[in-house]
This record gives C-alpha cells, structure tokens and sequence, in this order.
C-alpha cells in the first residue's frame, strides 16, 4: 500500500481498538479478515486483505494530509510544532456501526479494558476468521444476548443490547445517522442510551468522517486549559476547538492528543488516556515517520 501514513500513532493513538502490534507487524480486523500492516518507507506491506481499494479508503486516502496538516498549522503555532514532528498521523474511517457499538462500551473504562470487551463480544457473537473474529452484526449479539454477561460489559450491558436491538429493528441506523450534516449527526447520535457528547463527537469523527469534530476528555480539556486557557463545559471547550481549528479541528485533536508522545521522552506510555474515559492505556502507540524514523523529539518503539 502507498500512502503517506505513520501505522505506531495512526493505529495506536486509540482511535480504534482492534490493532495489536507485536514486533514490526500491527494485526488488526477489518470486516471479515483479519489484516497485518507493517510500516515501509512508501507506506505498508499488506497480508490478508483482499479489497486494497477498501484498505485505502479506511485510511482515508482521499485526504490532503499534507494540506490539512498546513491548514491547522496556520491556525496554531502548537499543534504546527506537534505535526511537524509526527507526520503520517492519520484518522481512520472506520465502519459506522462497529465505531459507534464500540464506543458505547468505551464510556469509563480504560484502554486494556475496552479491549477486552470488545474482543469477549467479537469472540462470543463474531463471526470466526481463524484466530480472530468479526465485529458482529446486531442481529448475531441477539442471537446470543443472554451469555452476552459472560463478556462483563458491567453497566454497559443493557445498552449494548438496547443498541443492536434497536438497529435491527431499523430505530437506529448507524449508516444514515454518518450520512447527516455535523449538528444533525451529533443530535440523533445523543438521542441513544449511553451517548453522551463525548462519544457522539468520537463517532462523528472516526465512524461518521466529521471532520471538524472535537471531543474533548480529560486530557484535552487538561490541554486546552493549559495551553489555551479555555475551560468550562464540553460544549465550550469543544466549541473553541472547532472554531479556532477550523474544517479540520478532529486531526488538530489528534495531534494534541498524541502531544505526550510527540514532545517528551518522559511521558510513560500507560499516561495515555482513553477516548471514552479519563485513563487511556498503550497497544504500542510511538511517533514514526513514514520512513520508519523516528522524528525528533517523538517517543520511538
């Protein structure tokens, strides 16, 4: 695959979490294969993946990275150093239904741990790749709803299964909701059970391609108060940040997001916080360039 793309902090930044990296290789599922991606100069090697045109497309390849990133960069001096440093970052364009499912059980819980949830409902409803399994479909969770406690899901249960029921049943539909216009798409996103701001905005952004999102946790509201002085509600702090970053303001997030690999050494990567929580963990997340170099200042793997 040839494109301008960093796999450690595109694939480990917590956009997703389904990637796993073990030595030069991230394994991960999409659809129904399972998919290894290994970092090279041009872009990636590629193993398991039969549809390139879709590869590319979940990495939005259609974007202007390199006009995007001097678009923001001309709106902040901050986030210009951080992208300087960390090219290649990336967001994803994942399935609207698995990112908004996936998300829902992503609200207070830390990274290992949404992880675990979402590997336990895949492997218990998911369709079997060999190894690994498919997100499921909402009629497969309501196949098998009543082992879904087995996946201790906690508080989350019920509206994980209030979710896929009311897809199923056509109340809910993830792929019209990410064909709406930003407010309109945020709105009907609120109008389900256990989406709150936060989570609306995390699927807007990487289910929906809400560009101009900006969800704001913990560690971006610690950020923009520091760096910006900007505190208050979420619909504050995430209004500033869409308005100071523009048409682009989810990759400026991205590249405040990471600021802790990208800047200093010092940060431990188990700082990282989750995007449905205040704690986030590590899957192996560093800041590479395309070439497999690391960039000066950025953490390397």
């Amino acid at each position: 695959m040839e494109l301008e793309v960093s796999l450690d902090p595109t694939l480990g930044c917590g956009q997703a979490h389904r990637w796993r990296k073990d030595g030069d290789w991230w394994t991960g599922v999409l659809g129904n294969e399972i998919v290894r991606l290994r970092q090279t100069e041009y872009g990636a090697d590629v193993e398991g993946c039969s549809d390139k045109a879709a590869l590319l497309e979940y990495f939005r390849s259609g974007d202007d990275l390199q006009g995007i990133v001097s678009e923001i960069s001309e709106r902040d001096p901050y986030v210009a150093s951080l992208s300087s440093q960390c090219p290649g970052l990336r967001i994803l364009k994942q399935n609207p239904w698995e990112c908004l499912g996936t998300y829902l059980l992503a609200t207070n819980a830390n990274v290992a741990r949404i992880g675990k949830m979402v590997e336990s409902v895949c492997e218990l409803c998911g369709r079997d790749l060999g190894g690994r399994h498919a997100f499921p479909t909402p009629g497969e969770i309501l196949d098998r709803a009543e082992l879904i406690p087995s996946c201790r899901l906690g508080f989350r249960e019920n509206r994980f299964i209030e979710l896929a029921q009311r897809t199923e049943d056509g109340e809910i539909d993830p792929y019209g909701i990410a064909s709406m216009e930003y407010e309109e798409c945020i709105g009907a996103l609120m109008e389900i059970k256990g989406v709150g701001p936060k989570v609306a905005d995390c699927v807007a952004i990487f289910g929906c391609g809400h560009l101009d999102a900006f969800p704001v946790d913990v560690r971006i509201a610690q950020i923009m108060e520091n760096m910006y002085g900007v505190k208050g509600s979420y619909k504050v702090v995430s209004r500033y940040g869409r308005e100071r970053f523009g048409r682009y303001a989810g990759y400026a997030q991205e590249f405040l997001y990471h600021s802790k690999f990208i800047t200093g050494p010092g940060t431990s990567s188990v700082e990282r916080y989750d995007r449905g929580s205040d704690v986030r963990g590590t899957s192996g997340a560093s800041c590479r360039s395309p070439t497999g170099r690391s960039p000066r200042g950025a953490r390397s793997s």
